[in-house]
């Protein structure tokens, strides 16, 4: 038997000599912080390409690529018709549009996905993956769900994007040197791959804040359309995100969101004085009222938590067809009474967070995820007329924007102070 015939495909892609580098000697894990028209998406979609087409294949479990956007539609948009177009000159190629992903002869695949949906990864394998955008991606995409699908196969990650604020693209950022990673940083001021003429207008049409930002890559500028980056960064700059120790002579507020098929939101506040001190926080995703009772339950078995009231939005009041009772009949059955906060407009909650968040401290370690959220919460961008949308983004980041809106909304009837007793172990205090 002669040699299998190797067959030469040409793709038609010329990197520039930062992108030629970045192929070359890209590391198993890669942060690249990129200025806006740096040619990230197109580089990285090749790169998909090439690794697949060049993956030797394991016996029985052919080799498997993803790109993965903020959102499934930001994906369709940014990636597809790149990955249609230069894969386009492999012989024996298979194009499956429903599922957005391209069947290479060798058995390998390339598809996207969006962050929107992590759970649609869940019980796949990777060889290797590239996170665009990941400033707008939530912190559990990387640890909960991509990560585990690359360690069998040894599969390699690109974090990819431009910054937006401290979060979680920047905790990446921040710590991938100590751990070995390959980190390289572009702005435009340094690569030439703008002309000056366009940089000065820019300049000129853009505040100095988006700017260093899209352009300079500035970790430092608030996100454009963030509702409460600055507050949060006043926050901390006014070390208010600290260590933040339960009260155990003041009672807690739960601040709720719940979400159908989507993430439910606790947080754990105590008022003391004028100051909200915001001293845990709890996220879950496709779990019954019951799990979330007894997150309450251990919280007070654990960390002696003495419950006043449990905050929740109007919707809980919608009766659900299947189980044919309200949320709140549903939560008063498992030892619940919840405080329901009247329907209110989304303005005017937002501006009932800007009010209380110059009073409030977080625990930086038990609300991390939570402050994370509240920095990115923000209106959308509608790319058709270049302008914010006056309605938030419904994203990672809503479900505890909305819940803390709830607590900002709701005002106790009597002042949230206890005295201690001998602790009980009946019911939900």
């Amino acid at each position: 038997m002669g040699a299998e015939a190797r067959v030469i495909v040409e793709i038609p892609y010329t990197p520039r000599p930062i992108q030629n580098e970045i192929h070359e000697g890209r590391g198993r894990f890669s942060v690249l912080v990129c200025h806006r028209r740096f040619g990230k998406t197109v580089m990285c979609i090749n790169e998909l390409i090439k690794c697949a087409l060049r993956h030797p294949g394991a016996s029985g479990h052919p080799p498997r690529f993803a790109y993965v956007a903020p959102q499934y539609k930001q994906a369709k948009t940014a990636a597809w018709d790149y990955l249609l177009y230069y894969t386009e000159p492999i012989p024996g190629r298979v194009v499956n549009i429903a599922e957005l992903r391209v069947d290479l002869p060798n058995g390998a695949r390339v598809s996207l996905y969006g962050a929107d949906n992590p759970d649609s990864l869940r019980g796949m394998y990777l060889d290797g993956v590239v996170l665009d955008e990941y400033a707008q991606m939530s912190p559990r995409v990387w640890g909960e769900v991509i990560r585990p699908l690359l360690s069998d196969r040894g599969g390699w990650a690109i974090f990819i994007g431009t910054p937006m604020g401290h979060n979680e693209f920047y905790e990446r950022f921040r710590s991938a040197e100590a751990l070995g990673w390959y980190v390289r940083t572009f702005k435009s001021s340094e690569t030439g791959y703008l002309s000056e003429e366009e940089l000065s207008q820019a300049r000129r049409e853009m505040s100095a804040e988006q700017y260093a930002q899209e352009f300079e890559c500035s970790w430092q500028a608030p996100m454009l359309g963030a509702y409460y980056g600055r507050l949060i960064e006043e926050a901390e700059n006014d070390g208010r995100v600290c260590s933040v120790p339960h009260d155990p002579g003041v009672t807690v507020e739960t601040w709720w969101d719940l979400g159908i098929g989507d993430s439910t939101v606790l947080w754990f506040v105590q008022r003391v004085g004028r100051e909200y001190h915001a001293i845990d926080y709890y996220e879950s995703r496709g779990q019954p009222l019951s799990h979330y009772v007894s997150v309450l339950q251990a919280r007070r078995e654990e960390r002696r938590y003495v419950y006043s009231d449990h905050v929740l939005p109007h919707d809980v009041e919608a009766r659900e067809l299947m189980a044919g009772k309200t949320r709140v009949e549903m939560l008063e059955s498992l030892g619940i009474s919840p405080v329901v906060i009247k329907r209110h407009s989304v303005d005017d909650g937002i501006e009932g967070v800007r009010r209380i968040l110059p009073m409030t401290w977080f625990d930086e370690k038990r609300c991390e995820r939570g402050i994370d959220a509240l920095r990115q919460y923000r209106a959308d961008w509608i790319d058709k007329r270049q302008t914010l949308n006056t309605a938030p983004l419904h994203d990672w980041a809503s479900h505890a924007a909305d819940a803390f809106r709830q607590g900002a909304m709701h005002s106790p009837q009597a002042a949230p102070k206890w005295e201690p007793i001998e602790y009980d172990n009946r019911g939900i205090v």
